[in-house]
């Protein structure tokens, strides 16, 4: 069983995982090197340690001792139990959904592994964006890609905005980082995968034309919001493919973007 622990004072050391999480520079930097993660809110958390990730704390407002008391009985780490005020003065904002927890990161596995066991995979180049990171991997596990490869510049799905926005989806799509980009594309196609490159541009093929679904083995490959994939990406790519659009639209939000071509890269697929 957890200790509840009761705390009044934002200065206090054993508050350190959770000291300003509205810093993203530092927040970015400090998570992967300290191998800990923020889950915000009793979902995400409950999602999270069922995923197999060790819980370091959970701070907890008053009202949310009683929800999360089957957790806090389950597990031996420390519950800080503060006011609404001192966890906005030790995270920096105010916390609406009441309760954190820090959790412990898990090696990442390599993309060899990743590609071993999977058929549909989505490949992000450079996307930066926590909410879009987010939203990927929710549609991602929503509509059945298997796995997701980051390149090496790509934001980082565990942290609090991205875990927050893909409501645990992060937990439950295996993923890895390439180790260098476009050139680790090669081992995607020495896995069998065929590499879509998805992309606005009038000369790519409609993605339902391409028939994604009734290949054996995907990689969509996505670039970030606005620059879109790289020149050497889409070099690296073996067919492009796009969404067609209606009344002058010319592109969508990546995440929006990411979850129409997934419905048509995983539906359908043989098995």
């Amino acid at each position: 069983m957890a200790d509840l622990i009761t705390i009044d004072d934002p200065d206090d050391p054993r508050l350190c995982d959770y000291t300003g999480l509205t810093d993203v520079e530092l927040r970015r930097k400090r998570e992967p090197a300290e191998g800990l993660f923020i889950a915000e809110g009793e979902k995400v958390i409950r999602r999270a340690k069922d995923a197999g990730y060790e819980m370091r704390s959970m701070l907890l407002s008053a009202k949310w001792v009683d929800v999360m008391r089957d957790v806090i009985d389950e597990l031996p780490a420390p519950v800080y139990a503060v006011s609404p005020d001192l966890a906005e003065r030790v995270t920096g904002y105010h916390v609406h959904r009441g309760a954190l927890a820090s959790m412990q990161r898990k090696p990442l596995p390599t993309a060899e592994e990743i590609l071993a066991t999977s058929r549909r995979v989505a490949v992000m180049e450079a996307v930066n964006d926590h909410t879009n990171i987010g939203a990927i991997f929710r549609s991602a596990a929503a509509l059945g890609m298997d796995a997701v490869l980051l390149s090496p510049d790509c934001a980082d799905p565990l942290y609090r905005r991205s875990v927050k926005v893909s409501m645990g989806a992060v937990f439950s799509v295996p993923y890895a980082r390439l180790e260098s980009w476009p050139k680790s594309l090669a081992t995607v196609r020495e896995a069998g995968f065929r590499l879509l490159a998805l992309t606005p541009d009038e000369k790519a093929s409609a993605i339902n034309e391409a028939a994604p679904h009734r290949l054996d083995k995907v990689a969509l490959m996505l670039g970030a919001e606005g620059d879109g994939l790289s020149t050497q990406a889409l070099v690296a790519a073996d067919e492009w493919v796009r969404i067609p659009m209606a009344h002058g639209v010319d592109s969508l939000n990546v995440g929006a973007a990411a979850a129409v071509a997934f419905y048509a890269v995983a539906t359908g697929r043989p098995e």
